[in-house]
C-alpha cells in the first residue's frame, strides 16, 4: 500500500514512523536500524559526551545505510551548551534534526539554510503554534500517556493530536502511547501524518544499551506500571513505577527542592537502572504503552508487524 503522507515525503522514508530521541540510549545501531527499516532513526546527541562522539555516531550511521536519519537535541533538560553539537549535524550533512525538552529557536537559527528539515517536539497546541512560526518544519505531538519528559497539561494524545492539527499548517507527528499498527491508524486517523516511539523501541534488539531487565521490565509491566516524577520542579517525565520513584514522590510531597531531589533524578541514577540493570538504585523512563509490550523483536521485524497490522485495519476500512 501507499504510506505517503507528508512526513514521509518531508524525510524522505519510506513508512510514517520515527523513532525517539530516548537520551542514553539512542546510538548509531538503533538509529540505523529504524532507517533501514523504512521509518526514520535518530541518535540522542546530548547524551554524548562531546561533538567527536557525536561526530562518530553519525558517521556510524551513514556508514550502515545511506537512509535519512536525525539527530535529536534535548536541550532543555542536560544543561549542556548545545551549539557545538548542533555544528556538527551541520558539518556532517545530517538530513534531519529534532529538538526537545527546550525553546527551540537557537537551534533553528543555527541551521536555517542548511537544507536540514527540522521537527520540533511539543506538548501543548501553543507550543505548536510557536515552532510553526519559527519555522520548524514539523512537529511532534506527545500526550500525557508517554514516557520521559512530558507537558505540564496533562492532555492526552487522542485530544491534543487534532487540536494541534487544526491550529497549524506543517505536518504533525503523533506521539504518546503509540506501539503498533493500531497506534499508528489511530494518529493518521486523528489527522496526523506519522508517529513517533520511544518506549517502544527500547525493546528492540537493536536498543543494544537497554540492560536485559530494562527490557524485562517494560515486557512485564501493564498500562498502570508508570508513574509522573519531577511535577514538583514543574518538570514532568513518566517513569517505571519501582521502589526509586516512590521515593522521589515521597520527598516530592515533603517538598523537597532541586537540591534535594539532584541525586535521585540525575543522569546517573537513570543509567544505574537502564545500562546496569539495577532498579533499586535508579529509575528508566517509560510510557503507559509499555502495557501493550510484549516481546523483543528486531526493529525490522516490529516495523514490519507495525505496517502489517496497519494495513489490515486499512483493508476492513475499505
Amino acid at each position: 500500500m501507499n504510506w505517503e503522507t507528508r512526513i514521509t515525503k518531508l524525510l524522505n522514508i519510506t513508512y510514517p514512523v520515527i523513532q525517539g530521541g530516548l537520551a542514553h540510549l539512542a546510538y548509531s545501531d538503533l538509529a540505523s536500524a529504524v532507517s533501514i527499516a523504512g521509518g526514520l532513526g535518530q541518535v540522542t546527541a546530548m547524551s554524548m559526551e562531546g561533538p567527536e562522539q557525536l561526530r562518530k555516531e553519525i558517521r556510524e550511521v551513514q556508514r550502515r545505510t545511506s537512509r535519512p536519519f536525525g539527530v535529536n537535541y534535548a536541550i532543555g533538560q542536560h544543561g549542556r551548551p548545545f551549539e557545538e553539537m548542533v555544528k556538527v549535524a551541520i558539518e556532517e550533512n545530517v538530513p534531519v534534526i529534532s529538538v526537545t525538552g527546550g525553546n527551540p529557536k537557537p537551534v533553528l537559527d543555527l541551521v536555517k539554510g542548511s537544507g536540514i528539515k527540522t521537527l520540533v517536539l511539543v506538548a501543548a497546541k501553543r507550543q505548536a503554534i510557536k515552532a510553526e512560526q519559527l519555522g520548524a518544519d514539523a512537529v511532534m505531538v506527545v500526550g500525557y500517556e508517554g514516557g520521559g519528559h512530558l507537558g505540564r497539561d496533562d492532555v492526552g494524545t487522542f485530544v491534543l493530536t487534532p487540536q494541534v492539527v487544526d491550529a497549524v499548517s506543517i505536518p504533525v507527528v503523533a506521539s504518546g502511547g503509540i506501539g503498533d499498527g493500531r497506534g499508528l491508524m489511530a494518529a493518521l486517523s486523528l489527522g496526523a501524518e506519522g508517529i513517533e516511539m520511544g518506549t517502544r523501541f527500547i525493546a528492540t534488539k537493536e536498543c543494544t544499551r537497554a540492560h536485559p531487565s530494562y527490557q524485562k521490565a517494560l515486557i512485564e509491566a501493564d498500562e498502570t506500571a508508570t508513574t509522573v516524577i519531577k511535577r514538583s520542579l514543574k518538570m514532568p517525565a513518566r517513569a517505571l513505577k519501582n521502589e526509586w520513584t516512590d521515593r522521589i514522590l515521597e520527598l516530592e510531597s515533603e517538598q523537597a527542592g532541586y537540591e534535594d531531589l539532584r541525586s535521585f533524578i540525575s543522569g546517573d541514577a537513570n543509567k544505574r537502572y537502564i545500562y546496569d540493570g539495577v532498579p533499586s538504585e535508579g529509575f528508566a523512563w517509560g510510557g503507559q504503552v509499555a502495557g501493550r509490550i510484549h516481546d523483543v523483536p528486531t526493529v525490522q521485524e516490529l516495523v514490519d508487524r507495525i505496517v502489517k497490522e496497519a494495513e489490515e485495519i486499512r483493508m476492513k476500512w475499505r
